[in-house]
């Protein structure tokens, strides 16, 4: 591609108008290790993570580099790194944008962004619409479809957390792990 063509990607636009999250200069050169790599399906849900990035860390604006954003496993990851001036309020809002840009492309396929579910083929995933599948989906057990399950300590114990993705309102909403028979260790 010749660098008059990548001027006019979507890609290029959004490392334009968030130069302060993608651009990282050391010794006098720029690069842009967070340059997104996705197909065009996922641009509408990267540049909605990008842009709430972007707001949840505006009082401290090159405080956050996003430093890769990739397809892996057939779902999104997004990458940043922390700088100076990150409240724990920022930190909260930036992984809740991660968590829903991931949640959404579990359940988007990535070459033209209408919904899709997981598919294997040759030992790769992919997220894909029943046009772009290729391969076998992926069962999933029923109740867990968009789920996603947390485990962490709380005050010494472990907790089990589950949220539902609804793509239609781009949200979770919490489960109770009980109910689909996750036990608490």
């Amino acid at each position: 591609m010749s660098e008059h063509q990548a001027e006019r990607t979507w890609q290029a636009a959004l490392v334009a108008r968030h130069p302060a999250l993608f651009n990282l200069t050391e010794h006098g050169r720029t690069c842009t290790p967070g340059w997104p790599t996705v197909g065009d399906g996922w641009r509408d849900l990267v540049e909605t993570a990008v842009g709430r990035i972007a707001a949840a860390v505006s009082a401290a604006p090159g405080s956050i580099k996003i430093s890769q954003i990739k397809e892996k496993f057939g779902s999104l990851r997004l990458y940043t790194w922390p700088g100076e001036g990150i409240t724990d309020a920022m930190g909260q809002a930036v992984e809740e944008a991660i968590y829903l840009a991931e949640a959404r492309s579990a359940c988007t396929c990535e070459k033209c962004g209408e919904p899709g579910r997981l598919y294997k083929r040759a030992g790769w995933y992919a997220t894909a619409c029943d046009v772009h599948g290729e391969g076998d989906p992926v069962p999933i057990k029923p109740g867990f479809e968009n789920l996603h399950i947390q485990r962490r300590l709380e005050a010494g114990l472990p907790i089990a957390s589950c949220r539902r993705y609804d793509r239609n309102s781009d949200t979770f909403i919490d489960v109770d792990p009980k109910s689909l028979g996750i036990e608490e260790e």
